[in-house]
């Protein structure tokens, strides 16, 4: 029999469709991997803001999760939105359930594109002292590197070290793509620190003048997984992620989707 790769995210819905768990299966499907889903929370957004946050009662997101992992399985994993310290506590140990899970990706999901905030503030620790260490991967952007440094990054000079120190906040065993969309600069270089090889890697793009950035990260820590799932090294599939979200914002930049800010287009080699 013929085995698809799969992959398993953790997050929040977005009514919307254009991030959350919707962009993360939208970009598993893009990519070749079967996706599954554990829902924390049903969130009430559109691509103008985020209006209320509906958590899942944590015994029921840790069902899920121990229900698809000892069934389907995961090759990858990819979590996002996690509103407090209790949730990130609960997934963390349904994980633990499943040691041979280990290529995990975390987006640290804590301000939405709109600017809503979408963790409470005292779990912040949380995820530095216990969820990041566990994860292979990190992909914050700059808001969210400056909340887990608690210092702020200012410039494209910083990020080298950044990355470095974030990998630290983790045990120095987690790799880190440091995301730099939230600079004005019109040439822009996301830094990955692999912490596996020592290596850095930059990754320079363009910036794309559009509205269409709604579940950018999103997007990218699935894409990520999705590579990872289907087997490709740490560096290939953050390279490939890359390429991947760079080409989908272009994609989308000119489609018009709400009145806020639209989604990128995940399905831009299909259509």
């Amino acid at each position: 029999m013929k085995r698809y790769r799969t992959a398993l995210t953790i997050a929040g819905s977005d009514p919307s469709g254009g991030a959350g768990l919707q962009a993360d299966l939208k970009t598993f499907s893009a990519l070749g991997v079967y996706g599954s889903t554990a829902v924390v929370a049903v969130v009430d957004e559109n691509t103008a803001g985020v209006y209320g946050v509906h958590p899942i009662p944590v015994d029921f997101v840790r069902g899920q999760i121990r229900s698809v992992l000892s069934d389907v399985g995961a090759d990858a994993v990819k979590i996002g939105m996690l509103h407090d310290s209790g949730l990130i506590r609960g997934v963390l140990d349904s994980l633990r359930e499943f040691p041979d899970v280990r290529d995990i990706v975390f987006d640290p999901v804590m301000v939405a594109t709109s600017g809503d905030p979408l963790l409470q503030p005292d779990a912040i620790g949380t995820l530095a002292s216990e969820l990041i260490p566990y994860a292979r991967v990190i992909t914050p952007n700059l808001p969210e590197a400056e909340l887990l440094l608690g210092a702020r990054i200012e410039c494209q000079d910083q990020f080298e070290d950044a990355a470095r120190q974030l990998s630290a906040v983790g045990g120095g065993c987690v790799s880190v793509m440091l995301k730099a969309g939230h600079l004005e600069n019109a040439m822009l270089t996301d830094y990955f620190y692999n912490a596996e090889s020592g290596r850095m890697l930059r990754l320079p793009s363009t910036k794309v003048d559009t509205p269409n950035t709604h579940g950018t990260g999103c997007t990218l820590s699935s894409a990520i997984a999705a590579f990872m799932a289907l087997g490709h090294s740490l560096d290939d599939a953050v390279s490939r992620a890359k390429a991947y979200i760079g080409d989908a914002i272009m994609a989308g930049a000119d489609y018009s989707i709400g009145k806020g800010h639209g989604p990128v287009h995940h399905f831009h080699r299909w259509w």
